[in-house]
């Protein structure tokens, strides 16, 4: 196991190594005397990691000649054949001061340069002239600029799923940065320096150097894992990682989530510290006198100081403890205050160990924290606020417990506290009318919902539990209810909140695993929300919640199951449930009218819907109704194969019409062309007519800006039709590639196969790791049995996929055969 310590000792003595090796190197090939070796970079500040570069400068007294030029390749040629990584540059004096005006890079690899061998004078001048010309406060404008650039990058956050511990915000350049402007501005070399100066407090600098050897360490250990320069913390390594650093794993996390656990949290407190210390840095690197700044008292214990929050006086949290939650709502009803300042962090950090039980079981506190969410403005960006500064989770400690928490479950690409924030933010945007072109129908649903707030408090309690083993579900609406009562919310509120929290994968999981089309699990999901306040809630948390997972589990076929859902069951709570009978007139008549609107003879429907069954109505949308009448109606005992295809009405991906003489591995067929395509199915809806033709369509994944997006529909249409048409036999599924993610922290593959309520058919559930051809390999193996597909829903979370086939046949009804076929389903789908 690699400790702080160890890894310190080994970038130390690495760097005595590559000292060594160099200076008998220099002096084997009896370099010039005008000539001074340098050593810049992390090699300039003694610290030298597994496979960092080692940087040198080679400085000159005038500009080489000839000869010059050669021992100087020759030591460089050298230095790469002993196995040394070296990045040089050569200069002379002048030559080094006009890069680091025009290179903030160059300018701070010189802020570190450390003497090595040779010519001692030259060495001298270059030093004396560039801590002359050296500007600290020109000097901290650059590195604070490179610095936001950097972050942005990064896209402002340190929870990436596989952050860099150097580069990241929150990671070890944070702390460089820090140390270079220090160090510029003549107020240290080390913590203690800058504690010593006023820049922070003993308590700081122990904090930070804790954060700072956990960081080494990390970044030491990957350089070990991985046999080359690595700095990001990869999925590869982070296990292997883990256990090398003492982690292991619990009932509830694995040894990786523990490890990312603990780098957030570090990385976090680096931010925190180091948004303090850059803000004092300023004050004291540019002079200005705390008398003059700008200063407005805004009550008794706050003031506004040149655009910041200030306390009146350093005394305010330990006479007021209560002042540590009022602050933001301070914040909130200020919108001209731009942030805090520095001495209120350094108080709030500090104090913040007295948020305890006493603190939270005032009523006061509770009222106020309440009161926070009621606020017309600023709930989300005081919320970040607060959990960064740490006040989030003193106050709510089952919240503190999903600090830092990675998600290893493929689809999550946040840690459960940033997804929880994101999912408040999303639901907030649902009331503010800049923000209602983008979810519409939520934002109308929003703009008549009574007390929104109760919402963001649901949302704040959705994933509170996970990491703890057992249901979070479960867990998490009893830590609600807990709240509610404990903050003397309204008994409706608190009902509604511990619903939320309860069911909300509830309605997701309806609307994606089940059929829509059967009204019985309409009703029952009506009967499990009860009333349009629930219903309307649930949809609103629902939404907020996947979209808050990642940017590519939202699209526009989700977004219709789920309104689709939305919609029905507000049907059913208002007592209108249609009968099969009126349903079916319903859907008939509205693909009527739409075939009205393409100028179809009023009876051409007739011959073709003759040959349709209810659930073919019941299943389809009236525009697919009318789209599928218009291709089929004047050909309806085709010998050819007939392949149409259009954009999706709902806004994403490609519709595909298949018709043609129903055959058992009809599926299969179909699914290893659009695999050989590399095709991804939203969406699959298999009927058979009442005189054997198949009658299926599809909704396939295909970005609707592509190059090729004028062709695609044609260029599909051809190809499928031809593949269908020729009848090749068909091909052993190839086993396509997995995420990275996926292959790291893979789903435990399952295969469930059961007969449907009513007994004619059987419900196949799959559950398994993502990749290319799995859809394939499935229909493949239903294709051996001679099991034909009736329905499919295709379900991908991130890099998880569940899949629902509703299928018949013969093999069905013999249980050995049943047994093989999950067996060998099982073996297909769980192949790595």
């Amino acid at each position: 196991m690699s400790t702080p310590n160890t890894a310190k000792l080994a970038t130390q003595t690495r760097c005595q190594h590559v000292d060594e090796q160099l200076l008998e190197l220099w002096q084997d090939l009896n370099m010039p005397n005008s000539m001074a070796l340098i050593a810049v970079g992390g090699y300039g500040r003694g610290e030298l990691f597994p496979y960092s570069d080692v940087d040198v400068l080679v400085l000159l007294e005038e500009k080489p000649n000839s000869q010059d030029t050669a021992k100087l390749e020759c030591f460089c040629s050298a230095g790469w054949d002993m196995g040394l990584e070296l990045g040089h540059s050569v200069r002379t004096p002048s030559q080094c001061l006009e890069e680091a005006a025009a290179d903030i890079t160059i300018e701070t690899t010189l802020t570190e340069m450390r003497f090595l061998c040779g010519n001692h004078r030259v060495f001298e001048q270059l030093s004396t002239q560039f801590k002359a010309g050296l500007n600290p406060e020109r000097f901290f404008h650059k590195k604070r600029f490179e610095q936001q650039q950097r972050h942005a990058k990064h896209q402002n956050t340190p929870y990436a799923l596989e952050p860099n511990c150097k580069e990241s915000p929150g990671g070890l350049r944070d702390l460089q940065v820090i140390a270079w402007i220090a160090n510029a501005a003549g107020l240290g070399h080390s913590w203690a320096d800058m504690a010593r100066h006023g820049l922070l407090t003993t308590t700081e600098a122990a904090r930070l150097r804790s954060n700072e050897r956990f960081l080494k360490t990390l970044r030491h250990q990957l350089h070990t894992l991985a046999g080359r320069r690595e700095d990001r913390l990869v999925f590869d390594l982070q296990t292997p990682l883990a256990e090398s650093l003492g982690f292991s794993a619990t009932a509830g996390k694995r040894a990786s989530e523990h490890l990312m656990q603990r780098y957030y949290v570090a990385a976090k407190s680096v931010l925190l510290l180091s948004t303090l210390l850059i803000q004092n840095l300023e004050t004291m690197i540019s002079g200005t006198p705390a008398n003059t700044s700008t200063v407005r008292i805004l009550d008794e214990e706050f003031q506004e100081c040149n655009g910041l929050l200030d306390l009146r006086d350093d005394r305010v949290f330990e006479r007021k403890p209560r002042a540590m939650l009022r602050l933001f709502l301070v914040m909130q009803n200020n919108p001209q205050l731009t942030g805090t300042s520095a001495r209120l962090l350094r108080r709030l950090w500090h104090s913040r160990v007295h948020i305890n039980k006493k603190f939270r079981n005032d009523p006061d506190n509770k009222r106020m924290f309440v009161e926070f969410f009621q606020q017309p403005r600023g709930i989300v960006h005081e919320l970040r606020r607060m959990n960064e500064t740490g006040v989030l989770g003193r106050y709510l400690p089952v919240f503190r417990n999903i600090v830092g928490q990675m998600q290893h479950d493929l689809f999550h690409v946040y840690t459960v506290d940033q997804h929880i924030l994101m999912v408040v933010r999303n639901v907030r945007r649902f009331t503010l009318p800049e923000h209602a072109h983008e979810y519409p129908f939520c934002s109308q649903l929003m703009a008549n919902f009574e007390r929104p707030w109760v919402l963001y408090l649901a949302a704040l309690f959705h994933d509170v539990a996970k990491g703890r083993g057992g249901d979070h579900s479960e867990l998490g609406e009893l830590d609600a209810q807990r709240f509610c009562q404990e903050h003397d919310l309204d008994p409706e509120d608190t009902d509604l909140i511990a619903f939320l929290v309860r069911h909300h994968l509830t309605l997701s999981t309806f609307a994606q695993k089940k059929d829509l089309s059967d009204w019985d699990v309409i009703q029952e999901f009506a009967a499990l929300v009860h009333n349009e306040r629930r219903l309307t809630a649930l949809y609103l948390l629902t939404v907020a919640d996947i979209r808050g997972t990642s940017p590519k589990v939202w699209n526009a076929w989700k977004a219709k199951l789920l309104e689709d859902l939305y919609r029905y069951t507000l049907k059913a709570l208002g007592g209108q449930a249609p009968t099969g009978r009126q349903r079916l007139a319903e859907q008939q008549a509205e693909a009527q009218r739409l075939m009205r609107l393409d100028t179809l003879a009023s009876d051409a429907h007739t011959a073709l819907w003759q040959q349709l069954d209810v659930s073919y109505f019941l299943r389809q949308a009236p525009s697919d109704i009318a789209w599928h009448t218009r291709h089929l109606h004047w050909r309806i005992h085709t010998v050819d194969v007939v392949v149409k295809a259009r954009w999706s009405p709902i806004g994403e991906g490609i519709e595909m019409l298949v018709y043609t003489r129903d055959e058992t591995d009809l599926f299969a067929r179909i699914c290893s062309y659009f695999d050989s395509k590399n095709l991804s199915i939203l969406d699959a809806k298999i009927h058979t007519t009442r005189h054997g033709y198949a009658l299926d369509s599809f909704v396939i994944v295909y970005d609707k800006n592509d190059d090729y997006a004028r062709e695609v529909l044609s260029f599909l249409e051809a190809g499928l039709k031809e593949r269908l048409s020729t009848r090749l036999a068909l091909a052993e599924p190839v086993f396509g590639r997995i995420s990275r993610q996926s292959k790291h922290f893979p789903v435990k593959p399952s295969v469930e196969l059961k007969p449907d309520e009513r007994g004619n058919q059987h419900v196949l559930s799959i559950s398994a790791t993502d990749r290319t051809g799995l859809l394939y390999s499935i229909a493949w193996v239903l294709a051996r049995f001679k099991i034909s597909v009736q329905a499919a829903k295709v379900l991908t979370l991130g890099g998880r996929a569940e899949d629902i086939f509703l299928i018949q046949g013969q093999a069905l009804h013999t249980p050995s055969l049943q047994v093989q076929l999950e067996a060998e389903l099982l073996n297909w789908v769980g192949r790595q």
